[in-house]
């Protein structure tokens, strides 16, 4: 290739480079659509990792008979063999016209040179990076909706982040439920009406109810939760992870800025103002009273007691009520 290519999903070849299926699976779609909107008959050819034989690129790139378009998805090209990078790189070259190649890679040392020919060879490139902070998978919920034409809250979002949990396709497909099933602005009363019993027992609101000192709220959920099949082991988790916030917050130096917080103790904005809340009415030793509540729980959820349910009941209450002491 020997020019710069826009950033067209017909481009000669298409370079999707990182981890997360759900974005790498969107960017080869958006490839496939665009050649399906110029031509209803394009042969459209995704091949399986490992599928991609020495000459199948060149056969499936050569002229139709037919003169369609034709759309050929290498998935997994950073584990190509030699012989089969050595082909794709003779490709880059020269891509045959009305042919759109689409080579997925992870990204990582493995397969690197063929990653560093398509970039050299100037191909059109989308980033699939993995997505692992509550912040960026707030974004792709809020995106998500927007793509839809929907408006979103904030709160709303927040709470379908955790309801759904951190699969992007689970988040993906209840934003699409969720815009197709209601009409206006998506709100925290909508998403808990959709998943209840996901957002309301969820093991990070049974936490959030007991730091906050609310015993009986907390352990309704907490039962309710149980009964919907939530891990023991994910309530403790949370429970510490509630009860950890506190202590370092806690500990910050008074009157520091919300986003110098969020990047020193590695929170995002809105999750610092909500631990803030919760800390009022916490004392060093309630915390750690409170963390060593939870490490018996843990403990006893793992193995250690014969009762995990009561264990967890136990801790609740001992966190909620540490709190002003």
């Amino acid at each position: 290739m020997a020019r710069k290519v826009a950033d067209d999903p017909l481009a000669p070849v298409t370079l999707v480079v990182g981890p997360e299926e759900l974005l790498v699976d969107r960017a080869v779609s958006v490839v496939t659509r665009a050649a399906r909107a110029t031509d209803p008959d394009a042969d459209i050819r995704d091949l399986a990792p490992g599928a991609l034989q020495p000459g199948m690129l060149t056969e499936l790139a050569s002229p139709s008979l037919f003169g369609e378009r034709k759309v050929i998805v290498v998935r997994g090209a950073q584990d190509l063999a030699a012989d089969l990078v050595t082909e794709v790189k003779s490709y880059l070259g020269d891509p045959p016209d009305d042919v759109v190649l689409v080579l997925t890679h992870l990204g990582g040392p493995k397969g690197k040179a063929l990653l560093d020919a398509a970039r050299k060879a100037g191909v059109r490139e989308v980033a699939c990076p993995k997505v692992s902070k509550a912040t960026e998978r707030l974004a792709l919920v809020k995106t998500e909706f927007r793509t839809a034409g929907r408006s979103v809250t904030e709160d709303a979002a927040r709470a379908l982040v955790e309801a759904v949990g951190n699969d992007l396709r689970e988040l993906a497909a209840a934003c699409s439920q969720l815009a197709a099933d209601t009409e206006g602005v998506i709100d925290e009363e909508i998403v808990a009406r959709y998943y209840t019993g996901r957002a309301e027992a969820s093991s990070f609101d049974v936490a959030d109810k007991a730091v906050e000192g609310r015993a009986a709220e907390a352990l309704e959920q907490l039962r309710w939760a149980l009964s919907v099949g939530v891990a023991p082991v994910m309530v403790t988790s949370a429970l510490a992870q509630g009860v950890r916030h506190i202590a370092r917050l806690g500990g910050a130096p008074r009157g520091a800025r919300p986003a110098d917080l969020a990047r020193d103790l590695g929170m995002p904005p809105w999750k610092i103002d909500r631990v803030r809340q919760q800390l009022r009415g916490w004392t060093p030793d309630g915390i750690v009273r409170a963390l060593q509540a939870v490490a018996e729980a843990d403990a006893a959820v793992k193995g250690g007691g014969t009762d995990p349910a009561y264990a967890l009941e136990k801790a609740v209450v001992t966190v909620a009520t540490v709190r002003n002491t």
